[in-house]
This record gives C-alpha cells, structure tokens and sequence, in this order.
C-alpha cells in the first residue's frame, strides 16, 4: 500500500518561494504518475501539475512558469517548486500517485500566501 507524506507548506509573502516536498513509502513510485492537486474551502481540487514515469510534465495555466514539478525516483519522493507565490495560490496542497488500477494521497499540506 503506497503511503505519501507531503511537507514544506507554510506561510510565505506573496512574490515569495516555497518547495513542497512528497515522500512515498509502501512501494517504489517509478512507474507512478506523480501530481499535486491543491484545494480551496468550498471548491473542487484542482490538478496543480504532474510528472509521468518518463519525466513528461504538465501545468495547469495559472502556474506555468511559476511552478515546477520534479521527482528523484532514488528517493522516491516528488517535489514543487512554486516561486512567485500570489494570494490566490493559498490552499491545501495535496500529493497523489496513480497508475491505471490504482490511486493514492497524501494528507495535505497548507500553503498560505499572504503579507
């Protein structure tokens, strides 16, 4: 059973910079797709940005440029790299891990954008 654990969220300024970080357990992520979703009270999560296997990324618009995803399969942990944080990217950051028969997610972690 996969088990994730994400960190790094707090609260930070907005133009400022934090690194999400997810740690996997239970099973190897290699052939996973990576991705972080995030979620605000009171609307739907939201697929921030994904990795396939291969290394393949994807970001929601709103992102692009901003954000990056990344994952070190010897450590098997995926990391966000979120740089010129705004206040609309204020939410519960989450983990997730998929593959065609299987998904999983971590708990969550707070990003808070605010002076």
């Amino acid at each position: 059973q996969v088990q994730l654990e994400e960190s790094g969220g707090g609260l930070v300024q907005p133009g400022g910079s934090l690194r999400l970080v997810c740690v996997g357990s239970g099973a190897l992520l290699d052939f996973y797709t990576m991705a972080w979703y995030r979620q605000t009270p009171g609307k739907q999560r939201e697929l921030v940005a994904s990795i396939r296997s291969a290394g393949y990324t994807d970001y929601t618009d709103s992102v692009k440029g901003r954000f990056t995803i990344s994952r070190d399969n010897a450590q098997n942990t995926v990391y966000l790299q979120m740089n010129s944080l705004k206040p609309e990217d204020t939410a519960v950051y989450y983990c997730h891990a998929r593959t065609m028969v299987e998904k999983h997610w971590g708990q969550g972690t707070q990003v808070t954008v605010s002076s």
